[in-house]
């Protein structure tokens, strides 16, 4: 590659403390960011895409290092190496929460029965168990449900309005046991998601 660029007629110093730095800090930046979603999918259970992005994530890793290899005497490639692996990280978890892909499962503990918050659930034809339930200081209502992550803000925001010191934890779900709730039904809402975020 240097030789390339030599051929352009770039210099030695801008090449060494300028492009190749950069070129680095934009690799580590595409690998870390392709790996979180890697494991993001990964999590889902969505097999097809995830070989794919493993396969670009160790090809870009490999350009990466191989550039710092060829300029080991260069303290730049180092720093570019880390700055880029730091950014990779947040521009991943951002691309992450825009995604918004796969299922999650919502507890929400109050101390009685929501019939407000329940009414909501049927109407967004959400499945849920509502249960009694013996806490630390008494009787508590328990609620389940298992929901798409990109249908959580609200149904948080709901939550919060018909209870607002309401508990609730909320996990990741790999696969669900009935076939209208799989997970792998989200793919075609994801490549919709995806390229409509990528065009923006």
């Amino acid at each position: 590659m240097q030789d390339l660029l030599h051929s352009f007629g770039i210099s030695e110093n801008l090449l060494n403390y300028v492009l190749m730095p950069l070129l680095i800090f934009v690799a580590r930046i595409g690998d870390v960011s392709i790996n979180t979603l890697r494991i993001m999918f990964m999590m889902n259970g969505k097999k097809n895409i995830v070989p794919i992005l493993g396969f670009f994530e160790a090809m870009i890793w490999l350009l990466a290092i191989g550039q710092i290899f060829q300029n080991v005497d260069n303290p730049l490639s180092y720093i570019a190496y880390a700055g880029g692996f730091a950014t990779g990280t947040f521009v991943g978890m951002t691309l992450e929460e825009k995604l918004a892909i796969g299922r999650v499962l919502v507890r929400v503990i109050t101390p009685e029965p929501h019939p407000e918050l329940l009414e909501f659930m049927k109407d967004k034809n959400y499945r849920f168990t509502n249960v009694g339930a013996e806490g630390r200081y008494g009787k508590v209502n328990l609620l389940f449900t298992v929901m798409k992550r990109d249908t959580l803000p609200e149904f948080i925001s709901k939550v919060k309005e018909v209870d607002e010191k309401a508990f609730y934890t909320i996990e990741s779900v790999k696969r669900v046991s009935e076939d209208d709730l799989n997970t792998m039904e989200d793919r075609s809402g994801f490549r919709s998601k995806f390229f409509s975020k990528a065009r923006n």
